[in-house]
């Protein structure tokens, strides 16, 4: 019998939503509170840079992607042109990553929700996971829809700051803080008020805060109609940048001084609050509410479709390959679900620190998965040139640009091991890259053995 294949069941509409929830989340809604502290007003400047770098980034997958019909996520890509044991370690540290993301974002869930009922924050996270989980087990069209709503509310969130703070703009609005005015982007400091190195300590969450828009790559075989909808996708990126988060932070900055915001809080909460929405601080909980919903119904798409790549190309166990009747890797659904909701669990246990670990450490891991798919694109331009000279997508200014961002990678992680706040996760990352070299080299050892179905046996 005919082993059954991912379903293409995402459509347009879809893929569109994906690419511009990958783009808005944790990151902008709660962590620009502290990039904000730490950057002022020149934050701006800094989602610019890295927007830029992940743009370019997201046209050398896009271009390889549509290379080959047979790929279906950038693990096959880092297999075709770095080998299996880069495949490995780029699939298992890209499941990492979205395990510890959503973490964090299943705990903000039970967080969120005691805003309004007094019940253990565990209980919302658990019931929220396991909602999650039923609608991803039956198809992927329904994993597409929950993406398509969360993102539209977001969309319509930053949509409303924008225009209104454009109009209060315009008619110089007072506001507890003061007049709303461009000038709060220079009157308290300057651009740069801690100087350039608060300038470029706020790197770290920035980076965080571009997690996920990749995800229109590992969605690749579950697109329909992929030569369309994944270059669409792409090339909107940058003016989603310019507009969702450059546009939304200047917006931010022109209504409240960057003094006058908290780093633990929103600055959304703060905006709407000071402009006389008397429910602001609900609209902005249920905002941030389905934000970390979506960003963990992320988590656990990508994972779950990570581990049956993994187990197709042989480098974890067969159980991860199998699909169920809707076409959906439901033992990778399980068994990601089930990490997540222990991780969830233990990281009660350091409420205060966990945020900032975890998304130091998805940052560093992220940047790893980008920086293999820009040197996947240079290898292709170097090895592939007839592919490359078929392409209709073609990444512009390659190769230069490629290494252009890669050194701004390397330089982000030399950001990160300067910083204290950052330096304990960037040295403990290295133990999970020499902890998956062990792993490979003993599952290399049982390929070998004619017995043996796979690498891992599980």
């Amino acid at each position: 019998m005919a082993q059954p294949e991912l379903k293409r069941g995402l459509a347009n509409r879809h893929v569109q939503l994906i690419a511009i929830g990958g783009t808005i989340g944790t990151g902008l809604f709660l962590g620009s509170g502290k990039a904000i502290q730490q950057a002022g007003p020149s934050i701006m400047i800094t989602y610019l840079i890295v927007g830029i770098a992940v743009f370019f980034v997201m046209r050398a997958l896009g271009e390889l992607l549509l290379s080959k019909a047979g790929y279906q996520s950038f693990t096959d890509i880092a297999e075709d042109y770095l080998g299996s044991r880069a495949a490995f370690i780029t699939g298992w540290t890209y499941w990492f990553c979205w395990i510890m993301t959503a973490m964090a974002d299943v705990i903000a869930v039970g967080v969120y929700v005691q805003y309004w009922f007094d019940i253990p924050q565990w209980v919302p996270a658990i019931i929220c996971l396991i909602i999650l989980l039923g609608l991803n087990l039956l198809t992927v069209k329904n994993f597409g829809e929950l993406e398509f709503w969360f993102a539209l509310i977001k969309v319509i969130t930053i949509l409303a700051l924008i225009g209104i703070g454009l109009i209060l703009l315009v008619i110089g609005f007072k506001t507890d803080a003061g007049s709303v005015t461009i000038r709060n982007l220079w009157e308290h400091g300057g651009i740069f008020p801690n100087g350039f190195s608060g300038f470029l300590f706020s790197f770290q969450m920035v980076v965080f805060a571009y997690v996920g828009v990749e995800l229109v790559g590992v969605s690749a075989a579950e697109t329909s109609n992929p030569e369309k909808n994944i270059p669409s996708a792409i090339n909107k990126i940058p003016l989603r940048i310019l507009f969702f988060y450059v546009g939304a932070l200047f917006v931010l900055l022109c209504i409240n001084p960057w003094t006058q915001l908290n780093p633990s809080e929103s600055p959304f909460v703060k905006t709407f609050t000071l402009v006389g929405i008397p429910i602001a601080a609900g609209i902005i909980n249920f905002v941030v509410l389905t934000s970390a919903a979506s960003a963990c119904n992320s988590g656990m798409f990508s994972t779950s479709r990570i581990l049956y790549n993994l187990s197709k190309n042989r480098q974890a166990s067969s159980h991860f390959g199998k699909l169920n009747k809707n076409h959906v890797p439901g033992n990778s659904l399980f068994i990601s679900t089930l990490v997540i909701s222990v991780g969830a669990l233990l990281s009660k246990l350091i409420p205060g620190q966990a945020f900032g670990i975890v998304t130091t450490i998805s940052a560093i891991c992220f940047i790893w998965v980008w920086g293999v798919i820009l040197v996947c694109h240079i290898k292709y331009k170097k090895t592939r040139p007839e592919l490359q000279a078929k392409s209709k997508f073609k990444a512009p200014f390659t190769p230069a640009i490629n290494y252009a961002v890669l050194i701004l990678f390397a330089v982000i992680l030399i950001i990160m091991l300067i910083a204290a706040e950052t330096r304990p996760a960037l040295l403990f990352t290295p133990l999970w890259f020499v902890l998956l070299f062990i792993l490979y080299s003993i599952g290399s050892k049982k390929r070998k053995n004619p017995h043996d179905k796979s690498m891992i046996n599980t």
